[in-house]
């Protein structure tokens, strides 16, 4: 089975929304959300810091007007920049708007999707549910991961991955009027949680060899060795999640350490998703470095000991050094992996 990227339904605080002119995708998770004026071809991205009034949102959507509207629970908060919280204002939503699976907005109306319901509201008002209308949704247009809207069309990422991640775009999600299907860029793709898997590999962890010691005599030798092994991400085979990125000056994350937020993200993540579902947390971030450390061991005649230390990758590149060293009695690498899981 291909690997998928984590649905709307299970990403709490990441979700799609758009203008006219812009494309942007929200990942509180990270801290962090990208403007791009064109999926297909990854233009112009940029990301920039989301302000924690503005994260962990149900929902996202923005207006044409110039607005970004937050739901939680069973209000809203509407404001002109994710950035800075911009004239925030908070209001409530009217009961017939509350629970709905996606949000998007098109000119001067917002949409509310309920797909167990398989029908969308449409209103001109989300506190009075004003000029409200509903509509039952066609069936290509159903499974939708996440949906967005512009100002003429409503948006979806497709839920199939056979080719990669696509999208589909419909004027009208009750007919699916002029509907178009389209591939997703790689460097939008390594934005959405579970994409970096689909980019560039999915997890792997392994034990690598870092020295063995036999004593072939007769007798019982005890020995203080030194072990190096590396310690660290190795920030260079992480520069392709970034590539084509525009990391604003005001972003907490420099050049470098944004990508290793995606792949600790990417690492936490579900087999299906790519991951490994490990919380690697208490590793090391910094750049891979040689450490040293001393090995107290004492062998009997013809003993011998392997010591290994821990790593993880993405597709067939070794990313994350880990700390975690054990030793075997043989030259089988040990089958467990020592990482907490994640939560």
């Amino acid at each position: 089975m291909p690997t998928a990227i984590v649905p709307h339904s299970k990403a709490k605080g990441i979700d799609f929304c758009g203008t006219e002119d812009y494309y942007y995708i929200v990942r509180s998770d990270v801290g962090v959300y990208m403007k791009s004026s064109n999926f297909n071809e990854g233009s112009d991205i940029e990301i920039f810091d989301l302000h924690l009034s503005c994260r962990n949102g149900e929902n996202y959507l923005a207006s044409e007007e110039g607005y970004f509207y937050i739901i939680k629970g069973d209000s809203y908060r509407k404001v002109s920049n994710m950035n800075t919280d911009g004239d925030a204002q908070v209001f409530a939503l009217h009961p017939n708007c509350r629970g709905g699976d996606s949000y998007y907005s098109i000119n001067d109306y917002f949409y509310i999707v309920f797909l167990d319901k398989g029908v969308y509201r449409k209103t001109s008002n989300m506190n009075e549910d004003s000029d409200a209308q509903e509509f039952s949704i066609h069936d290509n247009c159903k499974n939708g991961l996440y949906y967005w809207g512009t100002d003429k069309y409503v948006y979806f990422v497709e839920s199939g991955f056979e080719w990669g991640v696509e999208y589909h775009k419909t004027s009208n999600m009750n007919e699916d009027s002029d509907g178009q299907t389209f591939s997703m860029h790689k460097s939008v793709v390594n934005f959405l949680p579970g994409g970096v898997a689909i980019a560039e590999g999915t997890t792997f962890g392994k034990w690598e060899l870092a020295k063995s010691f036999v004593n072939s005599s007769d007798s019982t030798v005890h020995w203080v060795k030194e072990v190096t092994h590396q310690q660290g991400v190795k920030k260079s085979a992480l520069s392709s999640i970034e590539h084509n990125w525009s990391i604003k000056t005001t972003a907490s994350f420099s050049t470098g350490n944004l990508s290793g937020a995606f792949a600790q993200k990417q690492f936490s993540l579900e087999v299906q998703y790519g991951g490994k579902k490990v919380d690697t947390t208490s590793q090391s971030w910094n750049d891979v470095k040689t450490v040293k450390e001393t090995i107290d061991v004492t062998l009997e005649p013809h003993q011998q000991v392997w010591i290994w230390f821990y790593v993880l990758g993405l597709g067939t590149v070794d990313i994350l050094f880990c700390r975690d060293m054990q030793s075997t009695n043989t030259s089988e690498p040990p089958t467990n992996d020592p990482l907490p899981p994640a939560k």
